[in-house]
């Protein structure tokens, strides 16, 4: 494990050695009734009073359908039914495990938390954010949820000024009865756990080089919360209703039936996920948004007023798609350069130089994107000369930058090669 001191512009790795499976040859008879379970450590069997339920920035139901790229930073979000103090563990898909609260960052309140209040971590105005590590996966986090402060001296220490604990268990077996016995001498009416699941997919542009969950230490501005309504719910955790929002709903119970159909055409929730909000207008047509899942990220679709088909972008691709729209008009209605999308995003294999990526295709342009160069669009004519040429799979290979003008023209820059706009023509040069 890799700490640094408590200062604002630092990184704190945090690439711990347990994994939140546990062996189910493992036995735990404790006074406090706690079961291992290989989906979150240990439960209550008792099904106590007091509840509790976890949850990400980008699935704010907790359903566990989320996608994050590496190198994103994320939020959690946990609720109590009652007073606790609560412990939220991070493990990633090769096991490392995280201990992100209770931390020193936290301010005088620490991890207790009030009955019924959504809590989110990192607050506003924290000195430090939480960015997703690789490896590609799943990941869950782990809140568990106590009436009193638990001992996990057997757990995790915290040395000096360092802000966040250090995980001391080695192997399953170990955390498992490490937190078993921080329970033990608890009643079970005392404690509970839940469980939420977020994907880890591609790595994100500019991203460090590195695995496992990453803490970033910096001097954050107030940040919007996770998506949950500001005013505290009263509500009993277990009791509290989910409302579904259906592929092509709109918010008046009527259905865009060509948002249905494409949800169907492109493999529905195994590449979309669930519908996040209602069918609602952008610019002049609609659109709906979707959580994603797993490696795919968060995704949309949409199409123009009067149009018999609409298609999905998700991932870098949308990403991209509405950095341009925000840029141009706020994010109110799709890029001028590409318009709507023409075409559902599609994986490009292997080329010449070991390449793969993605591909979006719009009214009046492409984005190409790859891990290894970032997202990039083509437009025109360029684009028409690339695309005759074999595009991504021709000499050329992806594109490694956007198209840029030069010397009163349109070039492209390529993994082999160039396209300039030369005395009238579009002119093909090889590395």
């Amino acid at each position: 494990m890799h700490t640094t001191t408590k200062h604002a512009n630092r990184i704190l790795m945090l690439t711990l050695s347990a994994a939140l499976l546990v062996s189910p040859a493992l036995s735990s008879a404790h006074a406090s009734g706690a079961k291992l379970s290989t989906q979150s450590i240990i439960v209550n069997p008792a099904q106590p009073e007091l509840g509790v339920r976890v949850w990400v920035n980008k699935d704010p139901q907790g359903k566990g359908v989320a996608s994050y790229r590496i190198g994103e930073q994320i939020r959690v979000g946990v609720q109590t039914s009652e007073d606790a103090y609560v412990y939220l563990f991070d493990v990633n898909s090769r096991g490392e495990i995280s201990l992100f609260v209770p931390n020193g960052y936290d301010g005088p309140k620490g991890n207790f938390v009030q009955g019924g209040s959504r809590n989110v971590f990192p607050g506003q105005g924290a000195k430090y954010t939480l960015t997703v590590g690789g490896p590609r996966g799943q990941d869950r986090i782990l809140a568990l949820a106590s009436r009193v402060q638990l001992d996990l001296s057997d757990i995790a220490t915290f040395a000096g000024e360092q802000g966040f604990g250090s995980v001391t268990v080695q192997g399953e077996a170990r955390l498992g009865q490490g937190l078993s016995d921080a329970v033990s001498g608890l009643d079970a009416q005392d404690w509970v756990t839940a469980v939420t699941w977020y994907g880890v997919g591609v790595q994100g542009q500019g991203n460090p080089q590195a695995t496992g969950p990453l803490t970033v230490l910096t001097p954050a501005p107030a940040q919007p919360a996770p998506t949950e309504p500001s005013q505290p719910d009263t509500t009993p955790v277990q009791t509290q209703p989910v409302t579904s929002i259906q592929p092509g709903e709109r918010q008046d119970g009527s259905f865009d039936s060509v948002i249905q159909d494409a949800f169907t055409r492109t493999r529905g929730a195994e590449a979309l996920g669930s519908a996040e909000t209602y069918v609602s207008r952008w610019g002049t047509g609609v659109w709906q948004k979707f959580t994603g899942a797993a490696a795919y990220g968060r995704a949309v679709i949409l199409h123009a007023d009067g149009s018999s088909r609409a298609y999905s972008v998700h991932g870098r691709i949308l990403e991209r798609y509405l950095a341009l729209s925000t840029a141009e008009s706020g994010g109110t209605k799709p890029p001028t350069r590409l318009g709507w999308a023409a075409g559902d995003e599609k994986i490009i294999p292997r080329n010449l130089y070991g390449t793969s990526g993605l591909y979006g295709f719009f009214q009046s342009g492409a984005l190409y994107s790859t891990e290894k160069y970032g997202t990039f669009w083509l437009v025109g004519d360029l684009l028409k000369k690339y695309q005759g040429l074999g595009g991504s799979g021709s000499f050329l290979g992806f594109p490694n930058r956007d198209q840029y003008l030069s010397n009163g023209g349109w070039a492209g820059d390529f993994e082999g090669g160039s396209i300039r706009y030369v005395n009238g023509t579009y002119v093909v040069t090889r590395k």
